[in-house]
């Protein structure tokens, strides 16, 4: 459900009417209410229910009688009673079920204490109650500067407006009471309105400015819920939760309101159950449950005297165990009655996604080359070839004829020339070095002359 201000945009992004639950046509609201019986006539003679149901902000509602017997409907503006002077609210519901609402919230509708509706708003009312509400926001945080200052543990979480702006309710946490006297004279005497301080709950504060919960959905105490059930651990416990406060604690630091959901589940399941401490009497020793699976009804157990092997049973096989240890029966042991875990194979195929790496259009990393030696032992070991080279195979200016006539100086490609001719050196120096090598095993080798000294004697 939406408003027209809240269709999308062109681009597909929803566009938002902005009124922060507040929205005019009432189908965007908290808290909005489906009139399931407004297409059915009355019986002939019977007349319509003289309540309204009529909202103000974040949710807050109130019951008033339309004693001027106005023509009204679910989204129209009117101004009710409030002390002193008026309020300006949206009316929610009409009809039968107002007077189903007001038993629900135990409200006695025939009584005279009853507020009454005024009449419709007027554009001047419209205005006024806009101005105001444009003031709420600056005024907070200046009021909570306020009590920064006069160092009070209290925090003001939100501002309310009466409709004709004569007066501001603010709404505030502490933990401990709190003594705000001198925060009040401050307050008024630094907005000029009158000022009524109402101290909520966390619970409440968090229903009031909303927000988004763990599982990625509005906050229900904001959109829907508006009674506030206890919530104690015993309902994690039931459900087999580990007692983690970070996971089981709402955006308001109370429990969440959403353990008590499936509670009722779970204990309609437990009654089959038997109780978590039984213990089961063997041969081998006797047997305490370590876990159950509620929705599949089995029941691990483990001997005290070893707690690291764990059996399978069912509900049926405990109770009947329990039954013979009731006639002072031993069994022989829990495996006869355990269950044969069958160990499923490993699958292993991958699916589409599987077989894509998310990295796949990532660049691959380039690979660190070497570091180079220095350039001085380079420069050393170059002229060392090159002396080896002159040595091996010393070349003459006569068998080097092109020397003299094409001088570098002269060849405009002297750079590339250099660069050949020191490749063409290098090749040509292991050339020669294996040709020497090779001169040197061809030679043969000269004999060993002994001489014989002829003076000996």
């Amino acid at each position: 459900m939406a408003c027209t201000s809240c269709s999308t945009s062109d681009g597909g992004a929803p566009k938002g009417c902005k009124n922060n639950g507040t929205c005019g046509t009432d189908s965007c609201n908290k808290l909005t209410v489906f009139d399931w019986l407004s297409n059915m006539s009355l019986p002939t003679g019977e007349a319509p229910f003289d309540c309204v149901e009529v909202r103000f902000k974040n949710g807050r509602k109130e019951f008033y009688r339309n004693t001027e017997k106005l023509t009204l409907s679910i989204g129209d503006i009117v101004a009710t009673v409030a002390s002193p002077g008026h309020d300006i609210g949206i009316v929610t519901l009409t009809g039968e079920l107002v007077k189903i609402q007001m038993k629900k919230k135990g409200v006695n509708y025939s009584s005279n204490d009853v507020p009454k509706v005024y009449r419709r708003a007027t554009q001047k009312d419209i205005d006024i109650w806009s101005a105001a509400r444009d003031k709420e926001e600056p005024m907070k945080v200046r009021a909570r500067e306020l009590a920064i200052a006069q160092k009070l543990e209290m925090k003001i979480s939100d501002i309310e407006f009466q409709g004709d702006g004569s007066k501001a309710t603010f709404y505030y946490t502490a933990n401990d009471r709190v003594d705000f006297r001198l925060l009040i004279k401050d307050f008024a005497k630094e907005f000029g309105t009158r000022v009524e301080m109402k101290q909520v709950g966390f619970r409440q504060e968090a229903a009031r400015l909303g927000g988004i919960g763990s599982c990625g959905r509005e906050l229900c105490c904001s959109t829907w819920l508006t009674d506030f059930r206890s919530v104690n651990t015993s309902a994690a416990r039931y459900q087999q939760l580990s007692l983690n406060p970070q996971k089981l604690a709402g955006q308001c630091g109370k429990l969440k309101c959403c353990l008590n959901y499936e509670l009722d589940t779970y204990m309609d399941a437990l009654k089959d159950f038997p109780e978590f401490d039984t213990k089961l009497i063997t041969e081998k020793g006797d047997a305490v449950c370590q876990k159950q699976d509620i929705f599949k009804g089995l029941m691990w157990f483990a001997y005290t005297n070893n707690f690291a092997n764990w059996h399978i049973l069912k509900i049926d096989q405990v109770k009947e165990i329990i039954a013979e240890n009731k006639l002072k029966n031993k069994v022989s042991s829990i495996e006869d009655y355990a269950i044969e875990v069958v160990v499923e194979p490993e699958k292993n195929f991958n699916n589409a996604m599987g077989q894509e790496s998310l990295t796949r259009f990532d660049q691959p990393k380039r690979k660190k080359k070497p570091n180079k030696k220095p350039r001085v032992a380079s420069e050393n070991v170059a002229g060392a070839n090159k002396s080896n080279d002159q040595k091996n195979n010393p070349v003459s200016k006569e068998n080097n004829p092109n020397k003299e006539n094409n001088p570098n100086k002269e060849n405009p490609n002297k750079g590339n020339r250099n660069n050949r001719n020191k490749n063409n050196n290098r090749n040509k120096s292991n050339n020669n070095r294996s040709a020497t090598n090779e001169n040197k095993s061809e030679q043969p080798r000269k004999p060993i002359i002994i001489k014989k000294n002829e003076n000996k004697e």
